[in-house]
């Protein structure tokens, strides 16, 4: 058998030298990899907690006061209609004698006798004034009245009040078919008696109001 020269064995031996050296370096990589992990942060890092967006409204206090109630209207007292046995009525005048060619004014007088406030028409559509002399009636305001209408006033308890516009009697006989007449007939005067009755929301007064006319 021929004998090797020693350039062989240098190859040889080199070779093995350079496999060894490739063999330690993959095994030096390798470990390096395993203790770095360079995208150990990328993939196991836990996320931090975040804040809600919303915020929780707290529970209302206990023991809070709850608003008082609203009185309902079956709880409100009404005022009620007059009754005849608390209403007053009065007839009035503003004088007691009229002089020739003065025109006697006359109004209502209302008291309410009653306990509790009360609610009455006193619309000139429920006023009635009567002028009569002895049985002949002279003159009522519904004969020839214009434009009636109503008003519902609450009269309080043990209140009067009066009319403030009086109604103006002009000494002449009314008749609804004289309405448009100039020369109606002229109540006498020189000293003669006549009375006027009043009557408002359907209540008539009880008595009369005197007056002399010149």
């Amino acid at each position: 058998m021929p004998r090797r020269s020693a350039a062989v064995y240098r190859r040889r031996r080199l070779v093995v030298l350079l496999g060894l050296i490739l063999v330690l370096a993959v095994i030096g990589v390798s470990v390096w990899l395993l203790v770095a992990r360079p995208w150990a942060a990328a993939t196991d890092a836990t996320p931090a907690p975040t804040s809600s967006s919303t915020t929780e409204t707290p529970p209302p206090p206990t023991g809070s006061a709850s608003p008082a109630p609203t009185p309902s209207a079956s709880e409100t007292p009404a005022v009620v209609a007059c009754q005849a046995k608390d209403i007053e009525v009065t007839a009035v005048t503003d004088a007691d004698t009229y002089a020739a060619g003065v025109t006697p004014r006359l109004s209502i007088s209302l008291t309410n006798k009653g306990a509790t406030d009360c609610t009455i028409d006193v619309g000139s559509s429920t006023q009635v004034f009567t002028v009569s002399s002895g049985a002949d009636v002279w003159w009522r305001s519904t004969d020839c009245q214009e434009n009636p209408s109503s008003m519902i006033a609450t009269l309080t308890a043990g209140s009067t009040v009066v009319s403030k516009e009086p109604v103006v009697w002009d000494r002449t006989r009314s008749s609804v078919e004289t309405c448009a007449q100039e020369n109606r007939q002229r109540a006498p005067g020189g000293g003669a008696s006549y009375h006027v009755a009043v009557s408002i929301g359907g209540f008539p007064s009880a008595t009369t109001a005197q007056f002399l006319l010149y």
